[in-house]
């Protein structure tokens, strides 16, 4: 016998003593074994503590009783299935038991066993078969109607069965359903109540045939409102719909054309508690079935309304009319409330929550219907910010919070001046309410109530996110309720710390000059929240600080306080936290910052005490644990333009910072790059040398491909060093060099890396005397191209000429004077016979760059030697040779331009080259000097097209975008003659330039384009397929870089991007292939296309989408064509978190093509690519059914549940399913595809 199996055998007799005492502590302790993992039982060992727990349960001793109650839920995954079977049998058989206790220990032992059953997704099929048992007993049980108790505790178990585990019970749903109904009219109200909610949880997994039976039930239960009927009878049945909705809304849309007008009739009956469940019923509705309850809003909105004030015991004379409604009749209704109702009883409070709730759903399911809701709702809400009572309160207060994040405008807008759109009209309407809203929150600032004034500084911190800097003018009423709450040290700290944290916001929001008159009053309650005891408020307290002294006193503004009365009792309060060492790590830390704040923004006038605060944070500097913060601190007193006095810690301060760049944490290396590179710049000449050279000697290491961004700073730094101490770095210039060149031939080389080296490089010529010879610059730059044995020229990649050429350059211009010299080298190494493929290529990428500081002698001699090495053997040279034209004419346009434009109409067969060459002068240079050529070069362009093949099609929209900026207002209307008049060819081409027109960031051909968008979308409608896809392209690209171009005009696009989803039967056509016929799809990449476009609709224009509609056409894509399918694969799971409900109402509809994918077999002897793809859509199909399960109520849907256990049931599907699991778990959620 194992020891363990002793011990639990020692334990069992034990639990036979007639002392209740062992037999307490031998249960207790047989409980800390068996929560053990370690613990392993024999089926002899198992079966005795089976029965001993069984026989307990029956002890006269209730606290041994409850013991072995709870073993039971570890124990069930200890033991074999047939005993948890045991288990749950005798339970079942104690719940019909006459001792009360003996029920009551069965019942919470069958909730104990219930909780712990592995559930039905891990493949195990024990959960189901245990429910299975108990089920028959359990509905037996409740049908019965002997005894309440026993029903009620029947009850609870069977909603708890049902919420776990509905789906596996789907042969129990038929019974289940007949035995619950009837429970409906029992005598009993907790065995209504408890049906009510069996009722919800079964609503959600029941197929859909016994959903309908169901809704059928209830609503020819359902009386008319005149009908005579139980106000018990009408009650339990609303309730029983909210609770349906609640649990399963999404499958009632299709009953709310009856339901909705019948639930709004008995709103209108005098039975508060009745009111109650219609308005959760319908905030249910509202949050499920947003749609079907769209010809419902009008009324359900208008009953909201009337019941959120609907508060009979109360007389409220704030409002004029009720005021004169009280006068003309007051004894009336005095009379009236004194007869009927009684404050004790009343429950109109919670009338008004569920209209509150009922508000907040509405608001939230319908951003449409926004500008209805600011007329209406809106000032309504405002109207009862004075409510009585506590709950409803934060309910309106919340529904209010609501409104306002549906009203926050979307990411990239931008308020349009000259037309006015729906966002910033919203806007407009909110910012009318912020006098009514700041009127209403002005007593609610001083309330007695905490809850009341935390509500009112979520909706202000929300008013402000939503209209920054509209807050201002209020700042007197904001200031007061500010300080009432942060000065009363009799609440809580929680509402000190949620006004301190609204504070900081506001600062971050509103305008300086608001807060001026106010700081007396405010700044010596921050202060004592500085010094309080508890950590978390001195935290909060100097954010607040800092955030002060940062927006009061910028460093870019001239100071319009004078800070003399506050920076004394600032610094102290400060400087009292910073000596501090006994301190909270996050009090620590802020107190450093908020110190770094105050030196940087107000040191000239910390006067003696300057000195003392660098010597401490250099003090932090020292210390492990605060060394990141203070190195940040001292950055920020470095960059500081006060020019303050460092010299006390700068001694002491470099080596530690030189020690700092050796640690392996790369946060406090890129913080001491950063510092040092503050110091250099702020503090140069006074740098001790010895201590520079420390540093310098550390930065070598720090140049390299490991980690760029470091690279980057370590460079950056370098640079700066250089131009103060150039004899410093001339010592170390060796080592940085050769690193730097091992850098530069990177093939992953960041644009902000060669920005730097070429910074970094300019300084070391630029220096007098150089700290750098520049002939010696540039041989060790081409060194690795010009001596391929000792740099190895095959290996450098493409990326690395570009480098070395843009360093060249760098250095050209810093010196003028070798300008000539080194572009007349280069121009021989290009025409040298001798030189390889890599020099020409490096000289002519060189040339690019020099050409345009060399001078007109060279640029003369560069004409012919480009030209001629465009007809080069090489494509390499070919194409630098193309670039540097480009980039040379660029510089000299009247000499250049005319030239290339000839030899475009002369060369035809070199003309894709001369076009890149053309496009990069275009690109490169000045407007104004290109204006006199904009006629040429358009009457060429638009020449060239109707011949050119695609390739060359791109290319040249993409110079007739370059053009359009030059001139947009007159070139760009030019543009409709062309879409009007135009060949196929030349539609296609405008559209794809109008596509060059859009960058991520605002440009001042914004406004303008806006108003054509409009016109060139009408290409939609082209009978061309070539223009309908570049037109679909260049949505795209608008929709994913610039949304605020198309979000107005959705309404009138989204019909055609729609359309274009569509397959096409008449653009399928059969090619023959030898013996075989092939089908093409021609419409196949339109298709594709616009299905790229929805997504990224859907990242960026959410709030405009329709999203049943948009769902119907993804729902289409899941039986496309591959390439089809994969996107609305990826599309469907972003929807699953983006928008549930509306996926929820038609998952059933959604598995059926996921179900086909996964299922489908490859033919037998099919090529190896259609495994591989097959095995990608099965992925990609088993990601989207991974997210649908994300939503709660899916997995309880029956279609979802079978085919989850058809993919458990079949082994490949199994590790799929499991390692897309793993995948989404370890990985963080990829929100966004770039598909422009």
């Amino acid at each position: 016998m194992s020891t363990a199996a002793f011990h639990i055998s020692s334990l069992l007799e034990k639990m036979t003593s007639s002392d209740k005492d062992f037999r307490f502590m031998a249960t207790s302790d047989l409980m800390s074994e068996l929560q053990k993992d370690s613990i392993q039982l024999d089926e002899d060992s198992e079966c005795k503590v089976v029965k001993m727990l069984l026989r307990l349960l029956d002890d006269k001793n209730g606290e041994v009783q409850n013991l072995a109650v709870k073993c039971l839920g570890p124990l069930v995954g200890k033991v074999k299935e047939y005993q948890v079977e045991t288990i749950v049998d005798a339970l079942c058989a104690n719940l019909r038991s006459d001792k009360e206790q003996l029920r009551d220990i069965a019942g919470i032992g069958l909730k104990t066993v219930l909780s712990e059953l592995p559930p039905a997704a891990t493949g195990s099929g024990l959960a189901t078969n245990v429910c299975r048992k108990i089920t028959g007993q359990l509905t037996s049980a409740i049908a019965q109607q002997e005894d309440v108790a026993v029903q009620l505790e029947a009850l609870d178990i069977l909603s708890d069965m049902l919420s776990r585990l509905g789906a596996p019970l789907g042969t129990f749903h038929a019974s289940l359903l007949h035995c619950l109904l009837p429970q409906l009219s029992s005598p009993r109200l907790a065995v209504r109540k408890r049906a009510v909610v069996a009722l919800g949880h079964l609503a959600a997994a029941c197929s859909t045939d016994l959903f309908v039976e169901l809704a059928d039930h209830l609503l020819d239960r359902l009386p008319g409102p005149r009908a005579p009927a139980s106000p018990a009878a009408i009650r339990t049945l609303i309730q029983c719909l909210g609770s349906v909705g609640r649990q399963a809304g999404h499958r009632l849309g299709a009953h709310l054309d009856r339901l909705v007008p019948l639930v709004e009739e008995f709103c209108n009956l005098d039975d508060d508690e009745l009111r109650e469940s219609c308005l959760q019923a319908f905030e249910a509705f509202f949050r499920k079935c947003p749609k079907e309850m769209d010809p419902h809003v009008a009324n359900v909105t208008s009953l909201c309304l009337q019941y959120l004030k609907h508060d009979p015991n109360y007389n409220d004379n704030s409002d004029e009319d009720e005021e004169q409604m009280e006068t003309e009749d007051s004894e009336f209704s005095e009379q009236e409330s004194e007869d009927e109702y009684s404050d004790d009883d009343d429950m109109s409070w919670k009338v008004r929550r569920a209209a509150a709730k009922c508000i907040a759903a509405l608001i939230g399911s319908r951003p449409d219907l926004l500008p209805d809701f600011l007329c209406t709702l809106a000032p309504a809400l405002i109207r009862r910010f004075k409510e009585r009572e506590e709950n409803v309160k934060a309910d309106v207060f919340g529904a209010y919070i609501v409104m306002l994040r549906q009203t926050r405008p979307p990411k990239g807008w931008l308020e349009a001046v000259e037309e006015p759109t729906q966002t910033g009209s919203n806007l407009h309407m909110l910012r009318g309410q912020v006098p009514l809203v700041i009127k209403a929150l002005q007593r609610q600032l001083k309330d007695r109530s905490i809850r009341a004034r935390q509500g009112c500084f979520s909706l202000l911190t929300e008013l402000a996110g939503v209209l920054p800097g509209n807050l201002a003018g209020y700042m007197p009423v904001l200031m007061s309720g500010i300080v009432f709450s942060i000065a009363d040290r009799s609440s809580s700290s929680t509402i000190r710390m949620d006004a301190l944290a609204f504070l900081q916001g506001l600062l971050g929001t509103e305008p300086a000059e608001a807060f001026h008159p106010h700081l007396p009053t405010l700044l010596p309650p921050v202060m004592a929240c500085v010094a309080d005891p508890f950590y978390k408020m001195a935290a909060e307290a100097l954010l607040v600080l800092q955030e002060l002294v940062r927006t009061l006193w910028p460093l870019d503004k001239p100071r319009m306080l004078d800070p003399e009365p506050y920076v004394g009792e600032m610094s102290a309060a400060t400087l009292a936290r910073l000596r501090a060492t006994d301190l909270d790590q996050e009090v620590k830390e802020r107190a450093i910052s908020c110190t770094g704040h105050l030196v940087g923004h107000l040191g000239d006038r910390l006067g003696d005490d300057l000195e003392p605060t660098l010597l401490l944070l250099l003090d932090r500097l020292r210390n492990e644990i605060t060394r990141l913060p203070a190195v940040k601190a001292l950055t920020l007193v470095a960059r500081s333009p006060l020019r303050l006095d460092m010299q006390p810690i700068l001694a002491e301060a470099l080596p530690i910072l030189a020690t700092f760049l050796r640690k392996n944490q790369r946060a406090l290396r890129l913080a001491t790059l950063a510092a040092l590179d503050a110091l250099a710049q702020s503090q140069g000449l006074h740098l001790p040398g010895s201590a520079v050279r420390v540093v310098l000697a550390e930065l070598p290491a720090l140049v390299s491909e490991s980690d760029m961004h470091v690279a980057q700073l370590a460079v950056d730094f370098l640079a700066t060093v250089t131009q103060a101490q150039p004899a410093s770095v001339a010592e170390v210039s060796g080592p940085v060099l050769a690193e730097l060149l091992r850098l530069l031939r990177s093939p992953l080389l960041p644009a902000g890396v060669l920005v730097a080296a070429e910074g970094f490089l300019q300084a070391l010529v630029g220096t007098r005397p150089p700290c750098v010879d520049y002939a010696e610059l540039i041989d060790l730059l081409i060194a690795p191209v010009y001596d391929p044995e000792g740099g190895g020229a095959p290996a450098l990649a493409k990326q690395a000429f570009h480098s070395l050429a843009r360093c060249v350059a760098a250095l050209s211009s810093a010196c003028p004077q070798e300008a000539a010299a080194t572009a007349h080298r280069l121009v021989c190494d290009a025409r040298s016979p001798h030189s390889s493929t890599g020099v020409k290529v490096l000289a002519f990428l060189s040339l690019a760059e020099v050409g345009q500081v060399a001078g007109p002698g060279p640029q003369r001699e560069l004409k012919a030697v480009l030209l001629d090495a465009l007809g080069s053997p090489s494509e390499d040279v070919r194409a630098a040779a193309s670039y540097a034209l480009g980039r040379v004419g660029a510089g000299n346009l009247p000499d250049f331009l005319p030239f290339l434009l000839a030899q475009i109409a002369a060369e035809p067969r070199r003309q894709y080259l001369l076009l890149h060459s053309l496009r990069e002068a275009l690109g490169a240079a000045q407007p104004d000097a290109l204006k006199p050529y904009a006629e040429d070069v358009w009457a060429l362009l638009f020449q060239r097209c109707p011949d050119a093949d695609e390739g060359t099609r791109g290319l040249l929209a993409e110079c007739v975008g370059s053009l359009v900026l030059v001139n947009p207002p007159f070139l760009l209307p030019r543009f409709r003659k062309q879409l009007a008049a135009g060949q196929p060819h030349t539609r296609s081409m405008v559209i794809t330039a109008v596509k060059f027109l859009i960058s991520d960031q605002p440009h001042p051909i914004d406004p303008l384009l806006k108003s054509y968008i409009g016109e060139f979308m009408e290409s939609l409608r082209d009978p061309d397929l070539n223009v309908r896809r570049a037109t679909l392209t260049f949505f795209n690209s608008a929709v994913h870089n610039k949304p605020s171009l198309v979000r107005d005009l959705l309404q009138d696009i989204l019909p055609l991007l729609y359309q274009e989803t569509k397959i096409r039967r008449d653009l399928i056509r059969e090619v023959e292939m030898g013996p075989f016929m092939h089908t093409v799809d021609d419409g196949l990449d339109v298709r594709k296309a616009a299905f790229e476009c929805m997504y990224s609709l859907l990242e960026s224009c959410l709030g405009q989408l329709d999203i049943c509609e948009f769902l119907n056409h993804v729902e289409d894509g899941l039986k496309d064509h591959y390439d089809i399918r994969m996107l609305t694969f990826i599309m469907l799971a972003r929807l699953a978190t983006l928008c549930p409900v509306p996926v929820l109402q038609r998952v059933d509809r959604l598995i059926e093509p996921l179900r086909a994918t996964c299922t489908a077999k490859v033919k037998a002897g099919s090529v190896k690519q259609e495994f591989e793809k097959q095995d990608e859509l099965k992925r990609s199909a088993m990601r989207a059914v991974a997210a649908l399960l994300t939503i709660p109520e899916a997995g309880k849907s029956p279609s979802m549940a079978d085919f989850s256990a058809q993919i458990r049931t079949n082994p490949e599907l199994t590790v799929l399913f499991e390692s897309i699991q793993k995948d989404s778990a370890s990985a963080p959620s990829t929100d966004s595809m770039e598909l422009s």
